[in-house]
């Protein structure tokens, strides 16, 4: 295979459309760093594109047809856009699967104290991280805290240029001859991912005046009790905006694009499709990053009791049309492939790894070693994909999770292909994974975009 960089290939029309994309990919991800928020932005898009909560479709006792569009939330953390087809749903769906978590430090539910006259919050990190990455950033707050009341009181620190931030200490390099001998996984420990929120006591209190006057701030700014902390999801996450990388600006620095970039691109192609003969899915789900685990996750039945009620407001409900729908479905398991980076060279193989800007990935395979907990797609479907990228006109390429033996990753793709239909795993590689600051190119995500649209209008 020749695979090339594909800014060369661009005409000055699609280098422009290319920028426009990016542009509107870095908003997303600026706004939505977490599962909640993420929610919330693909209802409003979804809306503004004309599509009906199927909760409401259900209430009215209308029946739907092809050419409808129609959205679904689970808890406000996970959603399916369904795009009605001319075709029986009972012949399957071409269905957009991605994930909306990403990699975080969550505050616990018992999280303020005080020592040396300093306050923090006490964390849990989320999903698989490098604990040392995570020390000295500036760090934001977002997420609910949810009153017995049942009132919700949103929360967003550290965004606004006139915000505090927060962060995580470290231990001066002066002082860290005996931390620096520690393995990486060990130079900061888990429950050391405290991050420092005051300093500033409380006048006329002896005893924690520090924790006090936090304490005091958050009742009078946002009505929060510490007890409220028990019925709340905050979440720590690098505080700042998606930016342009490169004196050349060819790529895109930001927090959450694993894998917020095929979640991003996935939606984009939903949208901008109209009138399709097989309907289409795109399915975002939280949790991936532990397992796709919870009511939330890949592993619920949210996806196929949703499915279950499309089809009978649709006429077609039986359950053995379920099990069709779903063992004749198609999808693309849109997640991130690890970028070729030469600094760490010895952990690909070259042949068979993925280059920034060479176009959208598809791995054939994941798991560990052996391709131990992986979906492997079969060669028929391989070369089904191969068609519709070429016809279209997608740069695409191939790869796998770094150099044999060495480790790898998991996705939902192996979740869906339990239903027996046709999986792979496919979007854009990443410099940085799992990092507080990952890097992906604009040629990538552009590709992807094109891919993912040429998927779900394919027949």
């Amino acid at each position: 295979m020749k695979n090339e960089n594909c800014f060369k290939l661009y005409t000055d029309a699609e280098r422009a459309e290319l920028e426009n994309t990016c542009r509107l990919y870095m908003d997303f991800l600026s706004k939505c760093k977490t599962e909640r928020e993420c929610v919330k932005e693909i209802v409003y898009q979804a809306e503004r594109a004309g599509y009906k909560n199927i909760e409401d479709i259900i209430s009215s006792g209308k029946k739907i047809s092809a050419g409808d569009k129609i959205y679904s939330v689970c808890m406000k953390k996970a959603v399916a856009l369904f795009n009605i087809g001319k075709q029986s749903i009972t012949k399957g769906m071409n269905i957009l699967g991605a994930h909306i978590d990403s990699p975080r430090l969550d505050i616990k539910q018992n999280p303020v104290f005080e020592d040396g006259e300093l306050a923090f919050l006490d964390t849990h990190y989320y999903g698989g991280i490098k604990k040392y990455q995570w020390v000295t950033l500036p760090l934001a707050l977002h997420g609910v805290v949810v009153k017995k009341d049942k009132k919700v009181i949103e929360i967003n620190i550290g965004e606004d240029e006139n915000d505090p931030v927060f962060c995580v200490t470290d231990l001066l390099i002066h002082l860290s001859q005996e931390q620096l001998e520690k393995k990486g996984a060990r130079v900061v420990e888990g429950e050391d991912l405290n991050i420092l929120v005051g300093n500033s006591p409380l006048a006329g209190e002896e005893k924690e005046a520090v924790k006090a006057n936090i304490l005091k701030l958050l009742k009078e700014k946002y009505d929060i009790d510490d007890q409220d902390f028990i019925s709340a999801e905050i979440e720590a996450v690098p505080a700042g905006k998606a930016r342009e990388a490169g004196i050349d600006r060819s790529m895109i620095i930001s927090y959450g694009q694993d894998d917020r970039v095929c979640a991003y691109t996935s939606l984009k192609a939903m949208l901008d499709t109209n009138e399709i003969e097989k309907t289409a899915c795109c399915l975002l789900v939280d949790k991936e990053e532990i397992g796709s685990v919870g009511a939330t996750g890949m592993q619920s039945k949210f996806f196929e009791n949703t499915v279950a009620d499309l089809m009978y407001i649709m006429g077609e409900y039986s359950e053995i049309n379920i099990r069709h729908a779903l063992k004749n479905s198609r999808m693309l398991s849109s997640d991130v492939s690890s970028a070729y980076d030469p600094a760490y060279a010895s952990a690909f193989e070259k042949k068979n790894v993925a280059y920034l800007s060479h176009g959208m990935v598809f791995n054939k395979f994941t798991g560990a070693r052996g391709k131990s907990g992986s979906n492997d797609a079969n060669a028929e479907y391989m070369a089904f994909l191969r068609d519709i990228m070429d016809s279209n006109n997608v740069h695409y390429q191939t790869a796998e999770l770094g150099r044999v033996d060495l480790g790898g990753g998991g996705t939902i793709a192996y979740i869906l292909a339990l239903y027996g239909m046709e999986v792979i795993d496919s979007g854009v590689a990443v410099l940085n994974m799992h990092a507080p600051w990952e890097v992906t190119s604009k040629a990538d995500i552009y590709e992807t975009e094109k891919g993912y649209k040429a998927f779900i209008k394919s027949v």
